[in-house]
């Protein structure tokens, strides 16, 4: 992808990797798209191992593409790998991201499920899950606006703006499926109108 640093990471910078996805393991209420804003901050802003363009295609053809949501972590791992040396540090950067995503997330998913099921008529429980669904709504808006304010001139992008918006009230009111909107979205952006 255009724009790519050229790395040396050593095993420290790995193993923070690594780090990093297993505390953001935790914080992915909702799925791991929504830690993509600490993700940016992290990879792009902080360490600078990933360019923004890169950041943003590895969201947006995981995201594109059939399968879960969460392949935008093994396309940033991988592209901090081939930013690195190549294929074999790619392979690297794929395994220690999605390790790093999964692991935690899961182990604690498997748990609370156990529990929650044996526990599901507690009072506690089913606020739990009720006052879980704002914060997923917000930590999904917070995704939104760090990919659609990733360009510079916002007057400039007005259309993009609309049409995010556009899609949103669609998909709300009329249950529209995704791959339709991607559609949509893919010919205004090949004519040039976003």
């Amino acid at each position: 992808m255009s724009g790519a640093p050229m790395l040396t990471l050593g095993w420290g910078d790995w193993l923070n990797l690594f780090s990093h996805y297993l505390s953001l393991s935790l914080l992915s209420i909702g799925g791991a798209i929504t830690t993509a804003p600490d993700m940016y901050r992290y990879l792009v802003d902080q360490q600078h191992w990933l360019s923004d363009s890169q950041f943003n295609a590895s969201v947006t053809i995981a995201q594109a593409a059939p399968g879960p949501n969460v392949l935008f972590i093994a396309l940033l791992g991988w592209n901090i790998g081939m930013n690195a040396g190549g294929i074999p540090t790619a392979l690297l950067g794929v395994a220690l991201t999605m390790s790093g995503i999964l692991l935690p997330s899961s182990t604690l998913a498997y748990v609370a499920a156990q529990w929650g099921h044996r526990n599901r008529g507690l009072r506690g429980v089913q606020a739990f899950r009720q006052g879980m669904a704002p914060i997923v709504v917000a930590l999904l808006i917070a995704t939104a606006w760090t990919l659609a304010s990733a360009h510079d001139n916002a007057a400039r992008d007005w259309r993009l703006w609309l049409l995010t918006v556009l899609t949103a009230l669609i998909i709300w009111r009329f249950r529209l499926h995704l791959l339709w909107l991607l559609a949509v979205g893919a010919v205004l952006g090949w004519f040039g109108l976003v």
